[in-house]
């Protein structure tokens, strides 16, 4: 995984996991102004490889 992947890229990992989404779909995410369920969370923590809890901490 590239260290950090374009919108595109990480749109494009997240669907290979099985998670159908695009790079508005990303971009609306990492803004705030998109929901992010709780499967969407566990397959994001997955293909970024860290805990869901970490996601939520929200600390880097």
């Amino acid at each position: 995984m590239p260290d950090h992947p374009s919108q595109r890229q990480f749109a494009d990992m997240l669907q290979i996991a099985g998670l159908d989404v695009d790079k508005n779909a990303i971009q609306r995410m990492e803004s705030g102004s998109r929901f992010i369920t709780d499967i969407e969370l566990k397959i994001i923590a997955h293909v970024l490889q860290v805990s869901y809890t970490d996601l939520l901490d929200g600390e880097e």
